[in-house]
């Protein structure tokens, strides 16, 4: 009864839902799915969600259902950090008022978009170049490299409130991005979005490696934490 009303409220069906109905009526509304294009800053800045069309080639498809099910915010501040941010006593702060929540499907639709967007891989050609090597970082080493040598904390947290918040969270990262995606955007950004603020770095391979591991140890320790 729950999904009929929910499915009546927005327009569409759970039969629209199964064969992906529900991306082109209602996630396009935030999300590109359909490919590249070209985009001034002013549209970049505009997105409300990230670009879909290569959802298959960067997420793991069970972490897709969990959180289609129950969304956490991912970006604390947004696509576009200076959308949602607000003068604060000492320091910007975000400004929760400015955010939408995403939208909470049933078991069954998220299986079913996510299975859809599983679909979408425009880029199995950069994929294809990667190779994950088995291999451990300390932690210290890795939080040296990772902030301290490249300076990538002032954007993204590594743990709860730790970190900056214009990027995405990254102590979860490996739990919902595939490794051979990580080191492909690590080592250019540009490639996957030619107007993502991230910089390319130009990271040798073992450094890119390193990040990899590095971002796999924090996932790992924060779900040991829940």
């Amino acid at each position: 009864m729950k999904r009929i009303l929910l499915a009546t409220l927005l327009g569409f069906s759970g039969a629209a839902l199964a064969d992906g109905g529900l991306l082109q009526k209602e996630c396009v509304s935030c999300h590109n799915i359909s490919g590249p294009t070209a985009q001034t800053l002013n549209e970049a800045f505009a997105k409300k969600g990230p670009d879909l069309f290569y959802a298959g080639n960067k997420y793991r498809q069970q972490w897709l259902v969990s959180w289609l099910q129950k969304p956490r915010r991912i970006r604390p501040t947004g696509i576009y950090y200076g959308n949602h941010i607000k003068a604060g006593a000492k320091e910007d702060e975000i400004d929760a008022a400015t955010l939408t929540p995403h939208l909470a499907l049933s078991k069954a639709d998220a299986t079913a978009v996510a299975a859809e967007l599983m679909k979408l891989k425009v880029h199995d050609d950069l994929i294809a170049k990667e190779k994950i090597e088995s291999g451990t970082i300390s932690k210290q080493m890795g939080e040296m490299t990772f902030n301290k040598f490249l300076g990538c904390m002032a954007c993204h947290l590594i743990e709860p409130e730790y970190g900056g918040f214009s990027g995405p969270e990254l102590y979860t990262a490996t739990q919902r991005l595939q490794p051979e995606f990580m080191a492909s955007y690590i080592r250019n950004p540009q490639a996957w979005d030619p107007k993502s603020w991230m910089p390319n770095k130009h990271l040798s391979d073992v450094n890119i490696q390193k990040l990899v591991r590095y971002l796999d140890l924090l996932s790992k320790e924060s779900a040991n934490a829940k």
